[in-house]
């Protein structure tokens, strides 16, 4: 075994530290570095407060047609009258292009369905950016990825302004006074207190990105003030980390006066039938986004039109958004790259790599209608192991025995030893895209340190003997290792590990992952289901092992820092509590949590980077998360589109589609085509089928 390591180091390590060149390949050394992104876009660096601010202008204007068709004829009051006393205001010097004009579509294309429109109980609108055009947040973070580091801290929103008590335990929240939904119902305290009370409290409800009490912190409150106004009540001191957990997408209230009608709370209805009561059929859902949906077509398009009671103006006093419409055609995640590039969609985040090199060369012809920019390595994918001991999901004696073996370290070590992570990237595409990824934070975020990550490289060999170690040996011969006698019946070491089939990149990575496995001697079977039923069964704790791609916390770490680990019992990803139970933490996870409250706790720049270096460490010596690999993205957007900010990346705080602030975004009138499905129509009102003219 030692003749084989040594042979092995000189081909694994070059180019790595004269410590890490000593090393054996079975023992941790530093990650290699990574390949220079090609294409990538450059960031122009802003202060936060050149955004946005809120203030009362002269006068207001929207499109012509909305005052013709609707206002002259009493359908609407004046623009004036339909805005907050003071709206949200984009300022212009940060509009790369300007104030725009009104008019035209983005064509969006999807392979998600849509479950329904109830975002609070966690239905799924089908991913794409529809819940982000809909749906209106407490504060937001998305166009942070421009903002100096010195200066980040979320931008207000729904939220316009808030304060903290001197000793820091109570935060005041002032909401934007006299802002509407899209049916002309007054937005306020209401609204926010029934998300929290009869949704994220409520433990029979889980809104669709999983904000559950911890999110906002452990025993944190939340009360109504006034109509305007709401309190928070934290356990530490200034926590302003949950800032962030306030903005998409774990605090996005829905309509309270149309959801009201059908939770149990209110009208005696089951939850299922309050989950379900919104089906994707219900047309003009009230929002606080810029676009209301009027048209739905199964298996075909989902078509949103402007909310003329949208809060937010340019500096010119023109009502937002300049789109009337936006469409999102049903088909699937790797038509969305194709669509785009073709020009037949408008917009697209080109994440799966196996789409990379065709669709740099299409845009390199001068000719070509779209547009591409790459962006820093912040698409990254990890196995997850499901650590719960204490009954988390229910599992039979098989899954208990496989999560017994989560828990051991020197079984995670040979399972991370035991993935040739070369060989995964370059199944999905060649060329210097893919990079080494051994799981912990994302090494597109600030706070990544690479000397702290800790790296164990390919030794195939040397993860046998690590499962011999652990008591796993092929006692029937049939190439899998068995349970010791006694567990399980001595039957092969079956593991189910749980993927997301939507997306090609998934599968791929999965299917990669299990010949690998199979090679260590661990029989690995996929749980290949959509997305809607991957988010079900993960909630569940119903897997033993699952793929996902990596979340806001581990691309940002500001960004729902409570999930870094099990700070409560339902904020970590792949370990949490039973029903009435306790979260059941191994060794490191101690650690982490520590780590990670005195993370949120801290105000000291220079502290909170030490700390994420300390994160790195224990999570990665400690295999808590078992990398696979890393790669960038590309934004692709049709030329036609102006205020698109440079090198945007797809996904740090958020997704591309809140971070170019799609709100700002113009066609100029000698660009624009004639896509509208329902020119010069408004929404209906809610339930009706269809916008109304």
């Amino acid at each position: 075994m030692k003749t084989h390591r040594l042979k092995t180091t000189a081909s694994l390590l070059i180019g790595i530290s004269a410590f890490a060149v000593q090393a054996f390949a079975s023992e941790p050394t530093v990650v290699p570095e990574q390949p220079p992104v090609p294409a990538q876009g450059k960031i122009t660096y802003v202060p936060r407060d050149s955004i946005l601010e809120f203030k009362a202008l002269p006068e207001y204007k929207e499109p012509e047609w909305v005052t013709e068709k609707f206002v002259k004829t009493g359908k609407l009051p004046p623009v004036a009258e339909r805005l907050p006393q003071e709206p949200m205001v984009f300022k212009t010097g940060n509009m790369p292009d300007g104030a725009g004009v009104y008019g035209d579509v983005m064509r969006h294309v999807i392979g998600g369905r849509p479950e329904g429109w109830n975002y609070s109980a966690g239905q799924t609108q089908g991913w794409g950016g529809i819940d982000i055009g809909m749906f209106e947040c407490l504060t937001r973070t998305a166009p942070l990825y421009q903002v100096e580091a010195s200066d980040v801290e979320p931008l207000p929103n729904l939220a316009k302004s808030w304060e903290w008590s001197e000793d820091g335990h109570k935060l005041t929240m002032h909401l934007i006074e006299g802002a509407k939904w899209s049916d002309g119902d007054p937005f306020d305290a209401d609204d926010v207190m029934f998300y929290w009370d009869d949704n994220v409290v409520d433990p029979n409800v889980s809104p669709l990105n999983g904000a559950t009490p911890e999110t906002f912190g452990e025993g944190t409150t939340l009360k109504k003030i006034d109509q305007y106004t709401v309190e928070w009540t934290f356990k530490d001191a200034f926590p302003r980390q949950h800032l962030y957990a306030m903005a998409y997408g774990t605090f996005c209230p829905g309509p309270s006066h149309i959801l009201k009608t059908k939770h149990p709370k209110y009208a005696g209805t089951t939850y299922d039938q309050y989950k379900n009561g919104f089906p994707p059929e219900y047309m003009n859902l009230p929002v606080m986004g810029a676009w209301v949906p009027v048209a739905y077509r199964p298996d075909d398009i989902i078509v949103l039109r402007r909310n003329p009671y949208y809060w937010k103006v340019d500096e010119a006093g023109n009502q937002l958004p300049y789109l009337n419409e936006v469409h999102y055609k049903l088909s699937t995640w790797a038509d969305r790259d194709v669509q785009a590039i073709a020009g037949s969609g408008d917009f697209s985040n080109l994440e799966q790599p196996e789409n990379f090199v065709e669709s740099l060369k299409r845009a390199a012809n001068e000719s070509a209608p779209a547009r591409l920019a790459f962006g820093p390595r912040v698409i990254g994918y990890n196995l997850r192991m499901n650590y719960s001991a204490n009954g988390w999901g229910e599992p039979d004696e098989r899954g208990q025995a496989v999560r017994e073996l989560n828990r051991n370290l020197d079984f995670r070590k040979a399972v991370t030893m035991a993935v040739d992570r070369k060989k995964l990237g370059e199944a999905l595409v060649k060329g210097p895209f893919t990079a080494i990824y051994p799981g912990g934070l994302s090494s597109g975020t600030s706070f990544y340190d690479r000397n702290s990550t800790v790296y164990y490289p390919y030794d195939l060999e040397g993860a046998k003997a690590l499962l011999e170690k652990v008591g796993l040996k092929d006692t029937d011969g049939n190439g899998f290792v068995n349970f010791p006698e006694g567990t399980a019946g001595g039957s092969d070491v079956q593991i189910v590990m749980l993927v997301n089939s939507d997306y090609g990149t998934d599968r791929n990575l999965a299917e990669g992952l299990i010949g690998q496995m199979e090679q260590l001697g661990l029989k690995v079977v996929l749980n290949a289901v959509d997305g809607t039923k991957r988010d079900a069964t993960q909630y569940a704790g119903k897997f033993d092992w699952l793929i996902r791609r990596n979340d806001q916390e581990l691309t940002s770490v500001v960004q729902n820092t409570t999930q870094l680990a099990p700070t409560g019992p339902r904020t970590s990803w792949h370990h949490r509590a039973p029903e009435s139970g306790q979260v059941d933490l191994l060794a490191h996870e101690k650690e982490l949590v520590d780590i990670v409250n005195k993370f949120i706790a801290s105000q000291d720049n220079d502290e909170r980077a030490e700390l994420m270096k300390q994160f790195q460490k224990i999570s990665t010596t400690n295999v808590d998360t078992v990398g696979l690999t890393e790669y960038p993205g590309a934004l692709i957007i049709n030329k036609r589109f102006s205020n698109i900010p440079p090198g945007a990346p797809i996904f740090m705080f958020n997704w591309a589609e809140d971070t170019i602030i799609r709100e700002r975004v113009f066609v100029p009138a000698d660009k624009q085509g004639d896509y509208e499905l329902y020119a010069e129509q408004l929404p209906g009102k809610p339930g009706e089928a269809g916008p109304i003219n």
